[in-house]
């Protein structure tokens, strides 16, 4: 593993940067420029629809990246043998975003499955911890992993 990291480490870390800048930088863009917009919306229904498709593009998106940053997380520790407290911490840091990330995932899943079915006070109630609780949580976190992986950059 460490000489496919010597020979590929310029890719592997760029993946790796780029993934955790679309996933942050995507989820930062919605809370603050997009969620911001859809409150100027007066109709319940479609500001909950447009909400709901926002969402479901965004988490679309980020799942590959999402796994493209695990699997260049764990080439990069076996390449360089990384064992710092630095770098597990970062590791707790992006598992407890992801497991947030597979909760929103479910509530928006079961926010539209109630949304096409015409029960909008149920589907708002599914997605209402997303704008002001979950995403925050995520950014958050990946900004101090984005932090802590700066850091760990002369390594």
């Amino acid at each position: 593993m460490n000489t496919f990291f010597q020979n590929y480490s310029t890719i592997i870390v760029f993946l790796h940067v780029i993934s955790a800048v679309i996933w942050v930088g995507g989820m930062i863009a919605i809370r603050l420029a997009v969620h911001p917009s859809l409150q100027n919306i007066e109709n319940p229904k479609i500001k909950l629809g447009k909400t709901l498709e926002i969402v479901g593009r965004l988490f679309k998106l980020v799942i590959p990246f999402i796994l493209i940053l695990l699997l260049t997380a764990v080439t990069m520790e076996l390449g360089l043998g990384l064992k710092s407290a630095t770098v597990h911490i970062k590791e707790a840091i992006w598992t407890v975003m992801t497991l947030n990330f597979a909760f929103m995932y479910f509530k928006r899943s079961k926010a539209q499955k109630l949304f096409d079915s015409g029960d909008l006070p149920a589907a708002k109630e599914q997605v209402k911890l997303l704008p002001n609780l979950l995403l925050p949580i995520n950014i958050v976190l990946g900004v101090i992993a984005i932090v802590l992986g700066v850091t760990l950059r002369g390594f």
